[in-house]
């Protein structure tokens, strides 16, 4: 069945409408599936949490849609006026301001609400900032976790940040641009300077850039102001194997500019910038930095 079919079929039937969990972009406008902007086109109102944002993506793809805001400050007023209007028979869509909606983002309750009634949700799946951080990340993450974003302190996220450090898999955590400096300084501490992670911004967007390296070096270079404070992060620990990272830079005790240029060479493969891969490279050998750019 259809996107546009399924979004109609529940109202002239005359059973209860269909919820659609309706995935939208992260960044970049021209990751919508074709089947969302069918689903947007054909239902009769969308729930947003930023109507604003919304209609952004409705205008580039020309959707008509009725819009009301749906967010995590909405109330229960709002959230009882959108079960009715499933109860009668109409279906509704629920995006949020990027990705899918219940993953770090509201809709959780109303879905919930409507599942418990026997009502039909219909995932609509599409971008995710958690899988595009996990695939640019350069690192092993076969088996990860979602953390989303932390506690901001105390013992809550001491405790989060011990259950992060003693997986062995590979995680994904979201944080805010002022606080990614911090974030890192304590997953060092929690993980082992050692663990190797990557920071990603911006996925999708003009401004995208992966930061890769040990945490202790991340933390370094986000307390010396060298890592853009600005847009989305998500944050990426690589699984380990054996109790250590699945990836080790492997510089020899006494490195030698063929082994730190052969080094280069293994992470601009797998996706570092040339000038990022010098850096992390002199950076771990004490390499004059310069030199090992001209060489490599």
């Amino acid at each position: 069945m259809s996107g546009g079919s399924a979004a109609s079929a529940a109202a002239d039937s005359g059973a209860p409408g269909r919820l659609f969990i309706v995935a939208t972009p992260i960044g970049n406008l021209g990751d919508v599936t074709f089947r969302a902007i069918e689903v947007l086109k054909a239902v009769p109102l969308a729930a947003a949490e930023d109507t604003r944002l919304t209609r952004r993506l409705f205008a580039r793809y020309e959707v008509t849609t009725h819009l009301v805001s749906y967010h995590a400050q909405s109330g229960q007023a709002r959230e009882d006026e959108l079960l009715a209007h499933l109860r009668s028979g109409r279906d509704l869509a629920l995006v949020t301001d990027a990705g899918t909606p219940l993953v770090s983002d509201p809709g959780a309750e109303l879905t919930r609400a409507w599942a418990a009634e026997g009502g039909v949700v219909v995932p609509i799946p599409g971008a995710s900032a958690v899988l595009a951080a996990l695939v640019a990340s350069g690192l092993s993450v076969a088996r990860w976790t979602f953390e989303g974003f932390l506690p901001r302190s105390g013992k809550e996220r001491r405790e989060r940040l011990a259950r992060i450090a003693s997986d062995e898999r590979a995680c994904v955590v979201y944080e805010a641009p002022s606080r990614v400096p911090h974030t890192l300084a304590d997953l060092a501490e929690a993980a082992g300077s050692d663990r190797r992670a990557a920071v990603c911004r911006e996925l999708t967007k003009l401004h995208e850039e992966v930061v890769r390296g040990t945490l202790g070096e991340l933390a370094a270079r986000g307390s010396a102001g060298d890592i853009t404070l600005r847009g989305e992060f998500a944050l990426v620990l690589e699984a380990l194997v054996d109790g250590r990272s699945a990836t080790v830079p492997g510089a020899p005790e006494t490195p030698t500019v063929e082994t730190a240029r052969a080094e280069i060479a293994r992470l601009v493969a797998a996706g570092t910038r040339h000038s990022e891969a010098v850096r992390q490279v002199a950076a771990a050998t004490g390499l004059n930095r310069r030199d090992l750019y001209r060489t490599s």
